[in-house]
């Protein structure tokens, strides 16, 4: 499942060709992804102007203007294991995809829109198709009312957001007093914080120096949450400078992958030497509540 650089990339991608402008049309090809669609979601869509786009924690959030009959109301969507999209300018089959210049495999663009698993067609007033395809059917989109989105089941019980202002050591703490659960579990919590999966936990716990079994009320001093947070951020920060960490099915909006996954010090590094000069150890993976975790024994306590 994408995770949150790779959400805040996909974001990233999707901003230049959505914001500003009018869905000119919106073809739903099915009344369902993972669960059902609003009702009549094409046609409150259709028509509509997209303000502006954001994130919370693992979902795309775009903001539609209102008009005449319609309140200002969120997109919301989620890409679930294998959601992506694709964007194509007016009068090419190459993908356009908005700040990144990679280019576009073409047997990922030819097409776009018609294919088996292309199950929803942004059609922006510009001419520019935004092509949202999912093979598994794992995503969803909602249609929430602005006013009403922080209280929707989606958002409600979220913890803070890591690179927001309301993350910090103490906050962390706070959520960690009296957890007798393994940090690596209480890390994937998203009521402790939001947006983090199981890659960037294993890389910000081996950057803190942190075991991935250690208890968690035992991290929430204020010198262990303080080295974590300050690696969670790092590491989520760099991630996304780097486009996300892609594996298997996640891709950018134009169709090529992220390289963070090249610099992965941990996360499926399995009997490799750590990374940290003069350590020597070999990297350990054990499984927790059914995860890959990955550590260093020797550098992380």
């Amino acid at each position: 499942m994408p995770e949150l650089p790779e959400v805040e990339t996909v974001r990233r991608g999707l901003e230049p060709a959505m914001e500003g402008r009018v869905i000119a049309r919106l073809t739903q090809r099915r009344p369902d992804l993972r669960f059902p669609l609003p009702e009549r979601f094409a046609a409150r869509l259709t028509g509509r102007q997209v303000s502006h786009l954001t994130r919370r924690a693992k979902y795309i959030l775009v903001h539609l203007a209102p008009r005449e009959r319609d309140p200002a109301e969120v997109l919301l969507m989620h890409l679930g294991m294998s959601g992506r999209f694709t964007i194509l300018p007016p009068g090419s089959d190459a993908a356009s995809p908005g700040n990144f210049h990679h280019p576009a495999p073409a047997e990922r663009t030819e097409g776009a829109g018609f294919g088996p698993h292309d199950h929803i067609v942004f059609d922006m007033e510009d001419g520019t198709r935004i092509v949202y395809s999912d093979h598994r059917r794992f995503g969803y989109m909602d249609l929430i009312a602005e006013d009403a989105l922080e209280d929707s089941p989606h958002l409600a019980a979220l913890g803070p957001e890591p690179l927001g202002n309301g993350f910090s050591a103490k906050i962390l703490s706070e959520k960690l007093q009296g957890k007798r659960t393994p940090i690596k579990s209480a890390l994937l919590d998203q009521r402790v914080v939001a947006g983090l999966g199981n890659i960037y936990v294993c890389e910000a716990l081996f950057r803190a120096g942190i075991s991935p079994r250690r208890l968690a009320m035992n991290v929430a001093g204020p010198r262990r949450s303080e080295k974590l947070v300050r690696a969670i951020r790092d590491v989520l920060t760099e991630a996304i400078a780097a486009g996300g960490s892609t594996l298997r099915d996640y891709a950018h909006t134009d169709g090529e992958l992220g390289y963070f996954q090249h610099s992965f010090s941990a996360y499926d590094r399995e009997g490799e030497v750590c990374s940290n000069p003069g350590c020597g150890a070999t990297v350990r993976r054990i499984v927790q509540s059914g995860r890959s975790t990955f550590f260093c024994p020797r550098c992380q306590k």
